[in-house]
Parts: C-alpha cells; structure tokens; sequence
C-alpha cells in the first residue's frame, strides 16, 4: 500500500507552505487534504498523526510547538519537485533530505 497521505501532505507543504521562515499546523494540512477527492474523508486529524511524525523523521520538517493535537511545524529547507524515474511519481523532498523516493512502494535511489 503507498503512503498516499504522506505524499499528498508533502505536495501540500510544496504547494502552500514552500518558505523556511513561514510557520504552519497540521490543522491547517488537514484542510487542504479533505479538499482533495484522493484522501480518505473518514480519516480524522488524530490518524495523520504518524504521517506527520514521519515526515518530521525525514528531516521536512521540524515542529516549533504543539498545542494538544495542533501542531505547529517549519521546513528545514526549500522543498524540491523532483520525478522518481523508477515509480514515475511526482514527489516533493527538502533539499537535504536523503534522495530517497518517500512512495513506500518505490523506495528508490534518486
């Protein structure tokens, strides 16, 4: 099964939330998600909570605060988009992150 939510947070991040000196939540991501016909809609904020720690574990990004379940997060650097040549899967990394595809199915060398 890919990790379709951590790809979609990441196009989000990309997308929305692209700038080193911005602050923003996951409250904030999970609203943008539920407006695409992709995620799951019977998923509540409390079940992306292992996807965000994920992507914090990559090193994306890093969480400057929490408020019970709001957490607020920086990017460490601007995010790339790059092409997985071997999945064909648009993806969105830091530039210091590993090249590494984050498509769980692919987990490809860049």
């Amino acid at each position: 099964m890919t990790n379709s939510n951590i790809l979609q947070i990441r196009k989000i991040i990309f997308e929305n939330f692209n700038e080193i000196d911005l602050r923003f939540n996951n409250d904030e991501i999970y609203e943008l998600l539920k407006k695409n016909e992709i995620f799951d809609q019977s998923q509540t904020i409390d079940d992306l909570e292992s996807d965000f720690k994920k992507i914090e574990n990559d090193g994306l990004l890093r969480c400057i605060a929490q408020n019970f379940t709001t957490q607020w997060f920086k990017i460490f650097n601007d995010v790339e988009k790059i092409t997985c040549n071997s999945c064909n899967t648009e993806i969105y990394l830091g530039k210091e992150e590993p090249r590494i595809c984050p498509n769980s199915d692919c987990n490809s060398n860049l």
